[in-house]
């Protein structure tokens, strides 16, 4: 970013001072992004996009604006401001309460996610030979199955910030990150078709193909695929068991339904219209929606990790936050605006996906909080129980509070021991079921990429979700027909 870029943010935010508003904060985001797609290890295409400007809030009497330009002028980011002012002043006779902002102590500071090996420092065609190797491995893993199609695809991005607000944020960032995704289908025509999507994504370099190793499991998992399709049996459905729930299934179980019914916004009914309700009403910090081995937590500030991020877009410091803590109802997700309904400091929890959004409030990487177990000493005393390692496909009410999830890779347990395959369990559980069914917990805590979708118009911005595995005392299981 050039230096040109940061005085016209800070010239916006001079604008919005010079019209006599409340709060004006102004955010340069550009983001660039290239990818490499295969099919069968062929070369479908390359794809690159890039996109910057600058976004412009205002708060004018009790009421938000929000505009943003691509043309990077003094004249483009002045027009901006005034757009911005202009939709708050038409907005401010329609409110029924006017919107305020938490007191807050911003950040001044400039950070950098760190690579240990640049994009730069690997070539094209060594990611094309990346990527072929993988299908290389995995078409000759399995024996009476065939592995029908393999997409994959390798993408490196990054995000470059810079925040100025009226009451004193100033904020610099850059974060690259790398990201893999595939999806391999693996079929035996008179047993069926297993598919399953995966994505590895993460801030750094190409240092991560390392640590995600997928020319070693990758092979492994379709070998297991394909056992599943010839070996596995139905898994107990005539009375309660024990499950384990594979880390994999908890980090989406803690996303769904504790990150997102725990998003301030939402609990005030703002994203009733678009993504749905929440089951926390506002006065519900301090319910019991769990055991006390039930500690739900979103971090920003995990190095590393997919939802990276050291300040918010208002320029807040970010700290974990405990939203689930040893089974009650903690706190919320918040951000300056949603703090002052409730009374409160915002946890730094708004974010943008780009020039183009507003910062609304967003989850970051939400994880279970691991125990001490070992996984064997979580299983050694289920008598008869399922170990759902994996799932193939999932679902969540509006109110974030009925679920179910279809196992992919499943195993019986029996007297403490894995006893083999088990095809397509179903956990179907509330969320206070699935919260208050937790007597242990591993330590194997583990995260998982995603890209988590919110507000209208929609804003895709990337997040972890993990935990370790966890046991579930007297479940009934359902089977998908």
């Amino acid at each position: 970013m050039t230096w040109e870029m940061e005085d016209l943010v800070f010239h916006a935010v001079k604008k919005g001072e010079e019209l006599g508003v409340e709060y004006v904060e102004a955010r340069y985001h550009k983001r660039g992004t290239k990818t490499i797609i295969t099919r069968n290890g062929g070369v479908l295409g390359l794809q690159s996009s890039f996109d910057e400007g600058i976004a412009v809030r205002v708060l004018v009497d009790g009421a938000l604006g929000f505009s943003s330009t691509e043309i990077l002028t003094r004249e483009g980011v002045e027009d901006a401001v005034r757009r911005a002012v202009d939709n708050a002043r038409r907005h401010s006779s329609l409110m029924k309460e006017p919107i305020r902002f938490s007191e807050e102590r911003l950040g001044r500071a400039s950070y950098t996610a760190a690579q240990r090996k640049g994009f730069d420092e690997v070539s094209d065609e060594d990611k094309v030979s990346y990527l072929a190797e993988i299908w290389s491995k995995v078409s000759g893993a399995v024996r009476e199955a065939r592995v029908a199609a393999l997409m994959a695809m390798l993408s490196e991005s990054f995000e470059e910030k810079v925040l100025v607000t009226s009451d004193g944020a100033y904020v610099r960032s850059l974060v690259p990150r790398l990201s893999l995704g595939y999806n391999v289908v693996v079929t035996i025509p008179s047993k069926g078709t297993i598919q399953r999507w995966f994505s590895h994504s993460a801030s750094g370099g190409y240092e991560l193909l390392d640590e995600w190793g997928v020319h070693d499991y990758l092979p492994r998992d379709v070998e297991t695929y394909e056992k599943i399709l010839l070996e596995a049996r139905k898994p107990p459905t005539d009375k309660p068991v024990d499950v384990v729930v594979g880390s994999e299934i908890v980090g989406l179980v803690v996303h769904e339904s504790c990150g997102h019914p725990s998003e301030a916004d939402r609990i005030l009914g703002r994203e009733a219209a678009q993504a749905g309700k929440s089951f926390i009403k506002p006065d519900m910090r301090g319910y019991r929606i769990g055991s006390e081995h039930a500690t739900v937590i979103d971090d920003p500030t995990i190095p590393g990790s997919n939802g990276f991020y050291l300040y918010d877009e208002e320029g807040v410091p970010a700290r974990p936050r405990y939203l689930y803590k040893e089974g009650v109802i903690n706190e919320f997700l918040h951000n300056r605006w949603t703090a002052a309904v409730f009374g409160t400091k915002s946890n730094a929890a708004a974010r943008a996906n780009g020039f183009r959004g507003e910062p609304i409030v967003r989850m970051a990487n939400t994880y279970f909080k691991p125990g001490d177990m070992s996984f064997e000493e979580l299983i050694e005393d289920v008598k008869l129980g399922v170990y759902m390692k994996s799932y193939m496909e999932w679902n969540i009410d509006d109110e974030r509070w009925s679920q179910r999830y279809g196992g992919l890779e499943a195993y019986l347990i029996e007297n403490g021991e894995l006893k083999g395959l088990v095809k397509n369990p179903v956990l179907e559980v509330t969320t206070k079921k699935f919260y208050s069914s937790v007597d242990a917990v591993d330590g194997n805590l583990r995260f998982y990429a995603g890209t988590c979708g919110k507000g209208e118009p929609m804003q895709g911005v990337p997040v972890w979700f993990g935990g370790p595995d966890v046991r579930l005392r007297n479940i009934m299981l359902r089977v998908i027909a």
